[in-house]
């Protein structure tokens, strides 16, 4: 099973770096190159523990959707989303943030995943899309910090 571990730094206050990714309305401004909309459960504003969202995109030149619950929260510090319905075999997303020395948060992803059809999945994790989903994750980091260091989070908080 493959597993990504994306750290980021992020000049912002913990509380508003949390939030910032846990925003639904951020979420979907993070991915408009993949055209990603929540379409159920939780479809706009912050998610919370229990709640579910339905997200509908496009990838890899296919429109798939995918349903993931948020199965554990301790905020500002972390919080997990779990796949309850999709295109991967299975996938869980930690979240977690940590204040630096230097007044600096460090937002790191953990993303586990595995694809569908057994060794044919396996092949495809190992020849693009562990690659595919690590770039994926990082633009999304990318907004995120540059959304909370901006100021302009009042508009996804």
């Amino acid at each position: 099973m493959p597993t990504l571990v994306l750290d980021t730094l992020v000049n912002a206050p913990i509380a508003i770096v949390f939030d910032l990714a846990r925003s639904i309305d951020l979420h979907m401004y993070s991915t408009k190159k993949t055209n990603e909309r929540a379409i159920a459960g939780i479809t706009s504003g912050l998610i919370e523990l229990g709640q579910t969202v339905r997200w509908r995109a496009k990838h890899l030149g296919v429109y798939q959707t995918l349903t993931v619950r948020i199965t554990k929260m301790e905020k500002p510090y972390f919080f997990e989303d779990k796949m309850i319905q999709g295109v991967f075999q299975s996938m869980d997303h930690q979240h977690l943030f940590e204040e630096q020395e230097d007044g600096a948060i460090l937002m790191r992803d953990v993303f586990h995943f595995r694809a569908p059809l057994g060794p044919l999945g396996r092949f495809a994790e190992w020849s693009f899309l562990t690659v595919y989903m690590k770039r994926f994750l990082e633009e999304r980091n990318r907004i995120i910090k540059a959304v909370a260091e901006s100021g302009d989070y009042v508009c996804y908080c």
